[in-house]
């Protein structure tokens, strides 16, 4: 790990797979769209799904795309794979509506993540969310996992204006926890989203890679939240935090 700047006054986090486990989440969406759509094989659903999302997403982030509209890409690439060639906009609607149903009743904080937060605002570090995902939906995740009260602000893309990689998003963070950016690290679980954009808004990154592969070279990367109080110095009892 490269040696860490003085420790901050502030932290700001990623959500998804960060500190919740977005993946398992997102799984059991798929699953309930692809029984519907009589898909067979999750490996090759599970590959375009992300490959998908990560093109019309993007494109929704660029403002190419409304919300709805990449949400129908994805649904309907996936629709060509089981072998539906046209499928109109109201049932992708539908489909879509689906995913999001399965999806918030697999919702799931990581084991670390309540224990690390509370750790952090004992301390007296301000906390933010930095996240891409659509506000009305990232709220509710964190109302309904009880996240909501350990930060001072939760940012998301489409009401800031911009999205991760972009600075201003960080920035936007900063200025509404009242802190220097150059005084926050902030912890995701991307590199380009969340190192490269966090470095160009001159916060000092953090990765969270719990796949247990080699630290990325030349950046600050844990396997597990409970490592980020360790790295500022704060005590942890035997046992966990």
């Amino acid at each position: 790990m490269p040696n860490t700047p003085a420790p901050p006054t502030a932290l700001c986090f990623d959500l998804d797979d960060t500190l919740i486990d977005d993946v398992a989440a997102s799984s059991t969406g798929l699953r309930a769209v692809m029984e519907r759509l009589g898909h067979p094989h999750f490996g090759s659903a599970r590959a375009l799904w992300d490959t998908q999302t990560e093109i019309s997403f993007g494109a929704y982030l660029r403002g190419h795309l409304s919300l709805d509209e990449q949400r129908r890409q994805r649904i309907r690439a996936l629709a060509v794979q089981a072998g539906h060639s046209d499928i109109a906009d109201q049932h992708c609607d539908e489909l879509y509506r689906l995913y999001l149903d399965a999806h918030r009743s697999a919702w799931q904080v990581y084991p670390d993540t309540h224990t690390t937060l509370a750790a952090l605002g004992r301390a007296g570090y301000r906390l933010a969310v930095i996240t891409n995902g659509v506000e009305a939906l990232q709220h509710a995740k964190l109302q309904a996992l009880e996240l909501t009260g350990y930060f001072h602000t939760v940012v998301c893309a489409d009401t800031a204006g911009s999205g991760k990689p972009d600075p201003r998003i960080f920035h936007f963070a900063a200025q509404r926890l009242g802190v220097d950016p150059s005084a926050c690290w902030h912890v995701g679980d991307q590199v380009q989203a969340d190192a490269v954009g966090a470095t160009a808004a001159r916060m000092h990154p953090v990765i969270v890679d719990r796949s247990g592969r080699p630290p990325f070279e030349g950046l600050s990367t844990i396997t597990d939240l409970e490592s980020l109080p360790r790295m500022l110095g704060l005590a942890v009892p035997a046992g966990g935090i």
